[in-house]
């Protein structure tokens, strides 16, 4: 069965195609998980919480693409994890020794710092956008509805999302020139020094 045939199903309470559609995706959820956070139990964990939140909203939620669905999921998951959990474990080393085994040392503070000034400048950048063209784009970017799902939701057309989200991100693209001239050049200086 596709995934749209299996996902009808699930709305209708089907519990065999809500395993078949956990069973098909969740070690690519957990994948994709790992590959940003490498710990097995968090991205297991996430993998559970998305398909938890796909069943109890099997009512309400409308999924065009299950695939597409379930990796904006995961990355937004992630990202959200990584957020919550910014506080940096210290590592205590016994031996000096230990220490000159390390290549680099990367300034996780100044790194977090600089990632909040970035969330700052790009909403102040959002924030200047006309008010209907920043919620298509946060509903398509941030909460990620698919362009019919959003223009469904403000009874407006499909062609007139999609002109609003080109408008707000030429309008990101260009002011997000300099700082994104920035960010290379601080990434080059880092892998530099790895």
């Amino acid at each position: 069965m596709t995934d749209l045939e299996l996902w009808e199903l699930i709305k209708l309470d089907d519990k065999k195609a809500f395993s078949q559609l956990f069973n098909r995706y969740s070690a690519r959820i957990y994948a994709k998980a790992y590959s940003y956070l490498k710990t097995s139990a968090t991205s297991e964990q996430i993998a559970h919480d998305i398909f938890i939140t796909i069943w109890n909203n099997r009512k309400t939620l409308e999924i065009k693409s299950f695939n597409n669905y379930i990796t904006a999921a995961a990355r937004y998951r992630v990202y959200k994890h990584i957020s919550l959990n910014k506080a940096i474990p210290i590592d205590y080393k016994e031996n000096i020794e230990d220490l000159n085994s390390f290549k680099s040392v990367s300034n996780l503070g100044y790194n977090n710092i600089t990632y909040e000034d970035l969330e700052k400048e790009v909403n102040g950048y959002l924030d200047s956008l006309p008010k209907r063209c920043k919620e298509i784009f946060l509903l398509s970017r941030k909460y990620f509805l698919s362009n019919d799902e959003i223009a469904t939701k403000l009874g407006i057309s499909k062609r007139t999302v999609e002109n609003q989200i080109t408008h707000a991100l030429k309008h990101l693209r260009i002011s997000l020139k300099d700082i994104c001239i920035y960010l290379i050049i601080i990434d080059g200086v880092q892998r530099l020094h790895q």
